[in-house]
């Protein structure tokens, strides 16, 4: 597979033996890894799965190293062998932060600054690329896969890896420093209810109305900042939408993790190199809506589809569920009011808030504290119109200080008692009035068999 030939030539000119210096190491990972790819076999390397791929290349990057043993000690080998073997078959330096499940983003700015976030705190790495055409490259392996490409003609773009994390890249002329690489990680095992209460999320009883909610068909819109939890909060309430329902999913990137068994998902895709191509999200709406869908999903309500969504939460499609970026519940209200207006209807206002009131129920809003911490600041409810104005009153808060980037804080019932009560008792899903009386919710565990998500009871 590997020819040794070519590579006895440049191990007669090693360095003195001695201690490897890191820019040392780099320089002979760079050299190992060209000499790796100029006498690799491609015939042959098309026949073999990753797990044989990457035994030879192992193999072979030691046959290669062996010219070189006084440079590297045993701990050093392995560690060249396994960053060439990323570099070969992988995504470079990175590759390492997308095999760690404490990574929640990998936030790239230049060549020389990769920095990470964990537990919702962003903490620097010694991660570095050679140079900012190394940073490119390794950004055009991702893109090309979704036949897209990144440069100065087209100097943004957004793909998505196979395990469903999102990238965003931008590169020169737009960024000054070198390309600018976000990836928004996707977590292989869903968060799920228990979790979130063990986190301090939210409360049992919190959980209580809201899974109620998801099962009595009201419609619900999760707002909140980026990185406060909205999708996650979405997975886990989807997790308790009954098994025989049909469920059709719309996304820009797919994030959701449906486990009910009758899923449709659908992706929104970009335009082209030529501006051609784009499918947007209203386009999945208004397609969707002929696919005879129980319930629809949409991953986050960004723009014109906001009316055609709303539209469709009022006419046979309760039970529905978005996210939209708001600091507020009430600010929630104003966005969606917004989006309507971008769709290109001239309706008065008033008719507006009408159609907004009457298609959504309920408002959880999504907080992420200056400590990392996700919280659910307010569950809220959409009570109706008056004039011109929506009303709304919050049924639960978390109220809390923050004090040298810590915050301390309880949630509450604010001790108003929901409008929807009885709706919900007439679709049989009866919940006691003491649920809302004012007070400090306690915070804790739930019991094993309470909720049973994803599969229909």
């Amino acid at each position: 597979m590997i020819s040794q030939s070519s590579v006895a030539p440049a191990a007669a000119a090693a360095a003195p033996a001695g201690a490897t210096t890191s820019k040392r190491f780099q320089e002979l990972k760079k050299e190992i890894h060209t000499h790796l790819v100029s006498s690799m076999n491609l015939e042959w390397v098309g026949t073999m799965n990753d797990y044989e791929l990457r035994r030879e290349l192992r193999q072979g990057i030691r046959n290669l190293c062996q010219f070189r043993s006084e440079l590297l000690s045993q701990s050093e080998l392995e560690r060249l062998i396994n960053e060439v073997i990323d570099e070969t078959l992988g995504l470079g330096p990175i590759e390492p932060l997308l095999r760690d499940p404490t990574v929640s983003d990998i936030l790239i700015d230049g060549p020389k600054r990769v920095y990470v976030e964990r537990h919702g705190r962003l903490e620097d790495t010694d991660i570095q690329f050679h140079d900012n055409a190394h940073l490119i490259e390794i950004v055009q392996r991702i893109v090309s896969k979704v036949g897209r490409r990144l440069d100065e003609s087209s100097p943004m773009v957004d793909a998505r890896l196979e395990d469903g994390s999102r990238v965003n890249a931008v590169t020169r002329p737009l960024a000054l420093d070198g390309a600018l690489v976000s990836i928004r990680r996707f977590g292989q095992q869903a968060i799920t209810a228990r979790e979130l209460i063990q986190h301090g999320t939210l409360t049992p009883h919190m959980l209580e109305f809201l899974v109620a909610c998801i099962r009595a068909r009201l419609n619900i819109v999760i707002s909140g900042g980026t990185g406060s939890g909205k999708t996650t909060l979405l997975n886990v309430l989807s997790g308790f939408i009954p098994a025989g329902e049909r469920l059709v999913t719309i996304e820009d990137a797919a994030e959701l993790q449906l486990r009910q068994p009758r899923v449709a998902r659908m992706e929104t895709r970009p335009a082209n190199i030529e501006g051609k191509g784009a499918i947007t999200a209203r386009d999945l709406l208004r397609n969707a809506l002929r696919m005879r869908p129980d319930r629809i999903l949409i991953g986050e309500c960004r723009g014109p589809e906001a009316f055609d969504m709303l539209q469709a939460m009022t006419t046979g499609h309760a039970g529905s569920l978005t996210t939209i970026h708001a600091n507020s519940a009430r600010d929630a209200l104003r966005r969606l009011e917004m989006l309507v207006g971008v769709g290109g209807y001239d309706l008065p206002p008033r008719f507006v808030h009408e159609l907004i009131a009457s298609s959504i129920q309920i408002v959880v809003q999504c907080h992420r504290l200056p400590s990392g911490e996700r919280r659910v600041t307010q569950v809220t409810e959409i009570t109706g119109t008056t004039g011109e104005r929506m009303e709304s009153h919050d049924l639960f808060e978390f109220r809390g200080t923050t004090t040298n980037g810590r915050t301390t804080g309880q949630f509450h019932a604010t001790g108003i008692r929901p409008r929807v009560l009885e709706e919900m008792k007439s679709a049989g899903f009866a919940i006691p009035p003491a649920l809302f009386e004012e007070r400090v919710l306690p915070v804790g565990s739930i019991d094993g068999d309470a909720y049973h998500e994803g599969n229909g009871k």
